[in-house]
């Protein structure tokens, strides 16, 4: 089973873009990334997404190759299929984690997201969201609140989760 990454973290942006990438977050793309071992760069992808997505989402090397697998299922040429190739491959970058476990995030995507000073880092399990602090803060508000007026006080959202399939 491939390694989550867990947590949430803000770090510096410099001026030429360049972040670090949370510890724990490296050793998940490393152990997730195939072709990577000691003294070499471990792969990602960052995906920036439509005009209106304002953060990015960045993959270990293991979930890419999944989603690349589940794609290739669809029918082509359906718009779902469409849109997760235009999402997955049309807008998204191949990138490497620098010796000082950062990772550079060009101008036009660093405009695209308003991050400046200040990156905010959140784990999705198999990815991770990278935000600008003061966007996610306004977006985790708006989903606090959904989720206020939409489940009790003390709802435990981990009731969702199905059942795991029996072992054998």
């Amino acid at each position: 089973m491939a390694r989550r990454f867990r947590g949430s973290e803000t770090f510096k942006v410099d001026a030429k873009g360049r972040v670090s990438i949370p510890a724990a977050f490296r050793r998940v793309i490393e152990s997730c990334d195939p072709d990577w071992k000691d003294g070499l760069r471990p792969n990602i992808l960052v995906v920036y997404g439509p005009e209106t997505q304002d953060w990015l989402e960045v993959f270990s090397m293991e979930a890419v190759h999944e989603m690349d697998e589940q794609i290739g299922l669809m029918q082509r040429g359906s718009p779902d299929r469409l849109r997760n190739e235009d999402l997955m491959y049309g807008q998204s970058f191949e990138a490497q984690v620098d010796d000082d476990g950062r990772l550079t995030i060009p101008q036009k995507y660093r405009d695209k997201i308003g991050l400046k000073g200040e990156a905010f880092f959140i784990s999705a399990g198999d990815y991770f969201r990278i935000w600008s602090p003061e966007a996610y803060e306004a977006h985790n508000a708006r989903r606090s609140q959904k989720h206020a007026d939409q489940y009790p006080e003390d709802f435990d959202p981990r009731s969702l989760l199905p059942p795991l399939p029996p072992k054998g």
